[in-house]
């Protein structure tokens, strides 16, 4: 055996060379730890990464579900086609056939997740996704200081106010809980609504998506009205019955307004779709004279001026249809309103014209602010079959005769109280041959029927409203999503 020698030539005792191995030891032992260490780190470093990038691309509650379910169903197609496992083994001519089948069918699987991704609900309730409470907060909006008025910057900034604003922490809670849950109900619903759904199927699948969301509880938590779908001339309150057979058009003009509640709390908030880029126009026109209205909107404003206000920027735009310029117009026999516990219009409206009442708006008060467009007249009126009910909210006792009647109010007492609904949600609760009850109910005035509204046949008319509270030191735009 030849003999190691040291770097300057001369041969290694025995005691040297086990001391050289030794220190060899300890320097490998060292260096394994500072990689180690190292490599933990770069894979925390990575982690840390990873999950900020998962966090940054997640902007959907469900998207790992919707992921699953994906691979799920991509996987379970591949199976059912004969496709899954490797490919690489086999015979030559088997290896061509399996590849040319999984190159004609893959087209087919990637269309079949993609619309699977459309079709996946939310599921989850707000309730649950915050469980301690902390909502989203809606759009703040500083009080208008005009002229010499210093109100609005000592409401910003004033202790006395913020103490007020942080009395109402619960009942912001229960407001904003609801407006999250109208926020996701329609994000979900602006993604399915397709031309050729039947009306009735896009309600049924909001109110459930809705119903989901707000994890209905009786009076405490559900919908504060039924699902309004006008298409086109009609303006408000259709929703379609039993029976109803129509078909949404590419052509057609929709407007969405539903409403959601946490413990009489109100939500009440629309908008509307269209598939043709002819519409834009109308759209943008209301949908600024909405914002013209919550801009103009806070405490000791007088209604009558932010009619002014939204009527002078909606009527502004002018809207080409078919080689025909029209003057959008503002609907005039159309407001917005205030809203308190239980009651969807408390008292107040807010015009969309000039020339209102001089009412001014008071803190702590909620209001929809809502605005319609039309290419018609701008006046609607009754027409087509009614669908929407409500129980008048300061009706006393009426003596009933019929039995019937008696039955169906008990019905509408616990299960609507003072909100509205429609025949849909009395057949959803297994009602049946209720008509003529409902009619007593709305001819001895315990109950009012409110008819879809109107303007001229051939025109089209849009919609886009907010629900806004004024808080003692500012204004909130409680409804105010990432769409509109």
């Amino acid at each position: 055996m030849a003999a190691v020698k040291k770097a300057h030539g001369k041969s290694k005792t025995k005691n040297e060379l086990e001391n050289e191995d030794h220190n060899d030891t300890l320097e490998a032992e060292k260096g394994d730890n500072e990689n180690a260490k190292r490599k933990k780190k770069k894979k925390r470093n990575k982690k840390s990464g990873g999950e900020a990038e998962s966090s940054a691309a997640d902007d959907d509650w469900f998207q790992e579900l919707k992921e699953n379910d994906m691979k799920i169903l991509g996987d379970q197609m591949r199976t059912g086609l004969g496709l899954a496992g490797d490919v690489s083994g086999g015979s030559s001519k088997k290896k061509k056939k399996q590849q040319q089948k999984l190159a004609n069918s893959q087209t087919n699987i990637d269309s079949v997740i993609s619309v699977a991704e459309q079709i996946i609900p939310p599921k989850l309730p707000i309730c649950d996704q915050f469980p301690d409470r902390k909502y989203p907060v809606g759009e703040i909006l500083e009080y208008v200081i005009k002229n010499d008025d210093r109100t609005a910057v000592n409401r910003f900034t004033t202790e006395e106010k913020k103490a007020l604003d942080a009395m109402q922490s619960e009942m912001y809670a229960d407001v904003r809980q609801a407006a999250e849950a109208h926020r996701q109900t329609r994000k979900y619903m602006q993604k399915i609504i397709k031309p050729g759904m039947t009306m009735i199927r896009i309600c049924e699948e909001l109110e459930a998506t809705a119903r989901r969301l707000i994890k209905e509880d009786g009076l405490k938590a559900g919908l504060a009205f039924p699902t309004g779908c006008s298409l086109n001339h009609c303006a408000a309150h259709y929703t379609p019955n039993a029976g109803d057979t129509t078909v949404l058009q590419v052509t057609d003009v929709c407007k969405i307004d539903f409403g959601t509640h946490i413990n009489g709390r109100i939500i009440d908030c629309a908008f509307t779709m269209t598939f043709d880029p002819k519409y834009d126009k109308l759209l943008e026109a209301v949908r600024e004279a909405t914002n013209t209205g919550i801009r103009e909107a806070g405490i000791d404003v007088r209604l009558c001026d932010i009619g002014e206000a939204i009527q002078e920027v909606m009527e502004s735009y002018e809207v080409e249809l078919n080689g025909k310029t029209y003057k959008v117009k503002a609907i005039r026999n159309l407001n917005g309103h205030s809203i308190s516990p239980y009651r969807i219009h408390a008292g107040k409206t807010v015009p969309i014209v000039k020339g209102g009442e001089s009412i001014v708006m008071e803190e702590n008060e909620f209001y929809a602010i809502e605005t319609f467009g039309s290419t018609g007249k701008g006046y609607v009126h009754d027409d087509m079959e009614v669908s929407h009910y409500m129980k008048n909210f300061d009706v006393g006792h009426i003596p009933l005769r019929l039995a019937r009647s008696k039955q169906l109010l008990n019905v509408i007492n616990q299960h609507f109280g003072t909100l509205a609904f429609c025949r849909r949600w009395l057949d959803r609760l297994d009602q049946t041959k209720y008509l003529m009850a409902l009619k007593d109910l709305c001819d001895k005035g315990i109950v009012s029927p409110y008819p879809p509204l109107c303007d001229i046949k051939g025109c089209y008319t849009a919609q886009f409203e907010h629900t806004i509270l004024l808080r003692p030191t500012c204004k909130e735009v409680i409804s105010r999503g990432d769409d509109y």
